[in-house]
């Protein structure tokens, strides 16, 4: 008798939403089984001002801890699609340098908001024309970007995400689905747009929300229906990372922040449900 390969997905977590220190990051991802982490900023500064010592010093404390980096968390993209095309190519070009020095080749972005007085359809052309030079810029520095589904943003529905995908068709540009981001703008995530977004998910941010109010909860606790989403991964496959990105304090225009004690919350939550899926996580 055979036995089934165990299904293992590589666990990572947004070390700043533990703490601004690095080091402390380190340790309470590693105390909930982490080995790897997801930098969005260090001691408070963002990655896109990170200056390269900063960089170097950053993977030296995660390299004495074990960690290694499953993606850099950029800004990109969450800006005003009425700023010049090379505003963000010039600014993911910083990025991709920080990436280098972390040694990953995921960076997460997102696909700007429409200018005042403006709907996402309006803006359709100018967001495709960026994305398509920002996963040009990525492709030649051999790195992949993920695609957030951010509320707002022009990719914030599985529709707009998918016409992202086929309109910019390249491999340097991915899906980071996120389960709570669909919730917050009236989408029933696995329902609505698993099928349609399969095809090019590449990366899992684990967070939940409750459709009533939007607030972010822990997963399986909201409307999420991560519970579908993940029996589906498991069942296509899916070996990429999942990535704790809990928002349960609180949340701001960079990002957000839990703290320890409810990351901890928000990891065991996921660890339950992935379990119960028969998925491993390291």
């Amino acid at each position: 008798m055979t036995q089934a390969v165990p299904t293992i997905w590589p666990l990572s977590g947004f070390g700043d939403e533990i703490d601004p220190d690095p080091a402390v990051q380190s340790a309470v991802l590693l105390a909930l089984g982490a080995n790897h982490i997801e930098v969005r900023s260090a001691w408070g500064v963002n990655v896109s001002a990170l200056e390269p010592e900063q960089a170097v010093r950053l993977k030296e404390i995660l390299d004495g801890k074990g960690l290694k980096v499953s993606a850099v968390a950029s800004p990109i993209g969450k800006v005003s699609v009425t700023l010049p095309v090379d505003h963000e190519v010039q600014r993911l070009r910083q990025i991709i340098s920080v990436a280098s020095i972390l040694d990953t080749k995921y960076i997460r972005i997102f696909s700007f908001y429409p200018g005042e007085g403006q709907s996402q359809d309006e803006v359709r052309e100018d967001v495709i024309l960026r994305m398509r030079a920002l996963a040009d810029e990525a492709a030649n520095a051999g790195v992949v970007l993920l695609h957030e589904n951010e509320k707002g943003i022009y990719g914030d529905t599985p529709e707009r995400v998918l016409d992202l995908m086929t309109s910019v068709n390249s491999p340097a540009l991915r899906v980071a689905w996120d389960n709570a981001n669909f919730v917050q703008v009236g989408v029933k995530p696995y329902t609505d747009g698993y099928a349609l977004l399969r095809p090019y998910l590449e990366y899992l941010q684990i967070k939940d929300a409750l459709c009533a109010t939007g607030e972010v909860v822990p997963a399986g606790q909201g409307d999420g229906e991560l519970d579908a989403t993940i029996a589906a991964l498991k069942a296509d496959g899916y070996t990429g990372f999942a990535s704790l990105e809990p928002h349960l304090a609180s949340a701001h225009e960079l990002g957000g922040f839990s703290g320890p004690v409810a990351f901890g919350v928000a990891a065991r939550a996921f660890a339950s449900l992935a379990a119960a899926k028969g998925i491993e996580l390291s």
